[in-house]
Formats: structure tokens, C-alpha cells, sequence
């Protein structure tokens, strides 16, 4: 299963630096460091920073193990005050995280790039690219942004998009196969919904609930394929030919390995069909609420 973990990405998200102690009471540049340590042993080839304060970058880049075993992603800031501020932001980034260059740069949504100076922004990263700063440029998107009619236009090297078992939409309309088939990579994100499939059904947020049943078959069907939601939606993703990186955020170092312990097993026999929830507006709702 080494190959199915050599597809598997962090991201920084959730690691709490400018928060409270982490479990246990743990300072949360220690388990910040934890975090990066197991997923270096693992070789997790891929990390992503999340945009966060100036102080949690600097942070970050003092417990980054050296060398840096990671191939690192990066987002931009929005693009309303112009490349130039776009461009400047990104290079203080990279000084604070102690590197020179990244392997990609994402532009923040697809919201952003068909905005009046999205293309500006986007001209720029290209720029950045040919100039070595970074191997790749992308974007991250939602289902319901089209991302294969951005694609066409803007030519991305990746694509960021949300995809799990229990919302498949994109990988239904056949939308990542054809960003493979265009020769666009693929990294996934939101594997887990946002933690949803780890809830009991009674405990989903209100404007779930219309979901509820739906998530009760989905974990029933996991328990009687003798799996676990965290072993179920890991090999979910890792098993899609579609990606060629799927990202989690974890909070501990427990939970790292417990990712990494789950992605090594074999993928569980399930129905993943059955799994799906076909309603968009619940699950752009969960999106929305999610992101705010």
C-alpha cells in the first residue's frame, strides 16, 4: 500500500498555532512538530500551508524538519489589491517559512480569478513559475465552479477540488477525469466533508439534517463492510485513479498516525455508490458553513 500513502498530503489548517495548548496540554509548536515529524518518517511527499497569521508562519518555518522533505503549497492572497501586493505577500511567506522556492502556488478560488483582477494575478503566478519561484501553479475550486471551464481558460498545472464518499459529484459528472485527461493534476481535499462522516447522524449540523438518513446508511454500510469511516473515506480517495494527491488536516500527532496507519491498510470492499449524497444544496451548504 506504500504507493497509495505515497499520494497522501498535510495540510497546516488545523495545527492551531495562534490557538489554545493542543491535546493534552501541549504547546502547539510541539505537536505542530510532531505532526511534521511523523509525516516525514511516513515520506508524505506533499504540504500544504495554509494561509494563516504572519507569527504562525514564522512559526511554522522554525519547526519544519531540515532539510525540508516536503514538496510545499502555497496560497495566494486575494487578488484585490493587485499582483504587485500579491507577488510581495508570497515572497514575505516564503522568507518566514525559510525557503526559496515551492512547488506550487495556488490562486485562493475560482471566484477570485474571474474577477476583475484575477487575470492580472493569474498572469502573475505564471510569471513566478517561469522565473523558478515555484514548480506549479493552481487554483482551488468547488463543485460548483466549473472546473473544467476554468481549466480551458486559465490552463492550471493543478487543481485543487473537494471530493469524498459522500460527495462524489465531480467524480459522477466525470469533471476530474476529464482535468486528467486535459493533463492536469489532481489533488483532493475535504476527504473527511468537514468531519461530517465521524459525527452521529443526531449530531449533524442543522442544515444537514435533511442528510441525516443518508449518513446513517453510509456508516452502517461501513460497519458492515467491518471498516471504519477514517479507514473508509481514506481509501475512498487514495483508491481514485482521478487523484494524484489527497490532502487532511489533522490537530495531533495521534491523529497523524492514525491517518497514516489507516491509508497503509488495504482499501475496504465497498459500495461507494451507495454511499453518495445526491443533494447539491446540502452539500454546498456544508461547504459554505464550513468555510465561514
Amino acid at each position: 500500500m506504500q504507493h497509495l500513502l505515497a499520494k497522501l498530503g498535510v495540510s497546516t489548517g488545523q495545527f492551531g498555532l495562534d490557538g489554545q495548548p493542543a491535546a493534552r496540554g501541549r504547546p502547539r509548536d510541539v505537536e505542530a512538530r510532531d505532526i511534521l515529524a511523523t509525516a516525514a518518517r511516513a515520506a508524505l511527499p506533499v504540504l500544504e500551508v495554509a494561509r494563516q497569521t504572519s507569527h504562525c508562519e514564522a512559526v511554522l518555518g522554525q519547526i519544519l524538519p531540515r532539510p525540508n522533505p516536503f514538496r510545499l503549497t502555497i496560497t495566494t492572497v486575494r487578488p484585490d489589491r493587485g499582483p504587485d501586493f500579491a507577488e510581495a505577500e508570497l515572497k514575505a511567506q516564503m522568507r518566514r517559512l525559510g525557503v526559496d522556492t515551492v512547488e506550487t502556488i495556488l490562486a485562493p478560488s475560482a471566484t477570485d480569478l474571474f474577477s476583475p483582477n484575477g487575470p492580472a494575478l493569474w498572469d502573475r503566478l505564471r510569471r513566478l513559475r517561469d522565473a523558478g519561484l515555484c514548480r506549479h501553479i493552481g487554483v482551488s475550486v468547488y463543485a460548483s465552479d466549473d472546473p473544467v471551464g476554468l481549466a480551458k481558460r486559465f490552463k492550471p498545472d493543478i487543481i485543487q477540488a473537494p471530493a469524498s464518499l459522500l460527495d462524489q459529484r465531480l467524480l459522477v459528472n466525470g469533471a476530474l477525469a476529464e482535468l486528467c485527461d486535459m493533463d492536469i493534476q489532481v489533488h483532493l481535499r475535504a476527504i473527511f466533508l468537514n468531519g461530517l462522516l465521524f459525527l452521529p447522524p443526531d449530531r449533524a449540523p442543522t442544515h444537514l439534517k435533511a442528510a441525516a438518513s443518508r449518513i446513517s446508511r453510509a456508516r452502517r454500510l461501513i460497519a458492515e463492510g467491518r471498516s471504519d469511516p477514517l479507514q473508509a473515506a481514506l481509501g475512498f480517495a487514495l483508491s481514485r485513479p482521478e487523484a494524484s494527491c489527497v490532502m487532511v488536516g489533522v490537530a495531533t500527532a495521534a491523529e497523524m498516525s492514525a491517518v497514516i496507519a489507516a491509508a497503509m491498510s488495504p482499501p475496504p470492499d465497498l459500495d461507494w455508490d451507495e454511499m453518495a449524497i445526491d443533494d447539491p444544496v446540502t452539500l454546498d451548504a456544508q461547504a459554505t458553513w464550513a468555510a465561514a
